[in-house]
């Protein structure tokens, strides 16, 4: 394999982003095996209320924040797109001073759309290149696109598993190629009208172990763990190169990560206290190396007792990871709003704030601590001069 030629940039000194510390807010759509769809953007009111969840971020001095359009509410009909439901979140983000990442796919698609048909590439092209042309009369920006959240995730839960639409066991590796041509023609198309638009590619970054018991799995254990490369390599045409992928199309990295990502070959997931856990600041280490591509923690939390915590451990974890001298240039608290779980509507809690039926915000103050404490101590890592004033 031929690592990226792109000379790897200074670490901090070109990035985009506006904060460090950034706030994501749960935005999937998808189908669950509940068989109704999810729409958790609008199960916490943020759809009616982001301006307000924004001021809620300027103690934590927290200036950028993912973002996801809902595609089945824009394209009802093929073609022909009503902007109406992402247009209030667009005004109130640039009125806060606020800088979004835009998911464009984040599990979920209009109804009656095949994702295995070249018409799902071919719609997709078209919504991502109308949704830039938004972005940029509303802002006059050149936006920062995040095309298709997890796509081995994604692949692996509705063409493995089966339990995310279109519940097709057996097309995993099918449908993984199918979004990464989704989100290669997406980003030709958002840079035809947007030249300087940039892209952030997230995927989960994992670790897999054999169990204490069956040493002989460790090379189909270790087959998993390398399976976490695919869809940056299908990006830049390390795999798969018919695909369309090229080294241009790989940009920001994106690296999702939470306590369940690293595991055994039989799925038993690994303690934070075993041993057998792999330094994160390892597995950054392998991924940098790979393409020489600047990063971000896309998305990282936990539940109940253990946010604040886990989140410390990841602060010292973005710490080490830019004193080692590589290009880390934010990290996501993922989700900072409490949310309806994907499989029994329980809410659950891993939000800095809670969600009521009000709409009120409750503040969880221990996690709040801890954010604020990350929040100082990352903006040390950032040059205030170098800032970009993007939104």
């Amino acid at each position: 394999m031929t690592q990226l030629q792109n000379p790897p940039p200074t670490p901090l000194e070109t990035s985009p982003f506006k904060s460090f510390l950034m706030a994501g807010y749960e935005c999937s759509t998808h189908y669950g095996g509940s068989g109704y769809r999810h729409d958790l953007v609008k199960a916490t009111k943020h759809d009616v209320q982001a301006e307000a969840d924004y001021r809620l971020l300027e103690p934590y001095k927290i200036k950028t924040v993912r973002e996801g359009i809902r595609w089945h509410l824009i394209e009802k009909t093929p073609y022909h797109y009503d902007f109406s439901s992402v247009l209030p979140t667009i005004r109130d983000a640039h009125r806060c001073g606020i800088q979004v990442i835009w998911d464009i796919f984040h599990y979920g698609y209009p109804d009656g759309l095949d994702p295995f048909s070249s018409e799902f590439v071919d719609r997709f092209r078209a919504l991502t290149q109308a949704f830039t042309l938004v972005l940029l009369e509303e802002t006059g920006h050149s936006p920062i696109l995040s095309p298709v959240n997890e796509v081995s995730f994604f692949a692996w839960a509705a063409g493995a598993a089966g339990f995310f639409n279109p519940f097709t066991p057996g097309r995993a590796d099918e449908l993984k190629r199918q979004l990464i041509r989704a989100s290669l023609e997406a980003m030709s198309a958002a840079r035809e009208v947007a030249p300087q638009t940039r892209f952030v590619q997230p995927e989960p970054a994992i670790h897999v172990v054999n169990t204490p018991l069956e040493r002989s799995r460790a090379m189909e254990a270790d087959q998993h763990r390398q399976s976490m490369f695919e869809a940056w390599d299908m990006l830049a045409g390390f795999q798969q190169p018919e695909l369309g992928g090229a080294p241009e199309f790989l940009d920001i990295i994106g690296l999702n990560y939470y306590p369940a990502n690293q595991w055994q070959i039989d799925s038993v997931r690994i303690s934070l206290e075993d041993s057998r856990r792999r330094p994160f600041l390892e597995i950054t280490r392998d991924i940098y190396s790979r393409y020489g591509r600047p990063m971000v923690i896309t998305e990282t939390g936990a539940e109940d007792l253990l946010r604040p915590g886990w989140l410390l451990r990841m602060t010292a974890n973005a710490e080490r990871i830019v004193e080692a001298g590589m290009p880390l240039w934010g990290l996501c608290v993922y989700p900072i709003l409490d949310h309806p779980g994907w499989d029994d509507d329980r809410n659950v809690k891993c939000g800095l704030w809670g969600y009521e039926e009000a709409g009120d915000r409750i503040l969880e103050p221990t996690y709040g601590a801890a954010v604020l404490e990350c929040s100082e101590r990352l903006e040390r890592l950032v040059l205030p001069a170098l800032k970009p004033d993007f939104v």
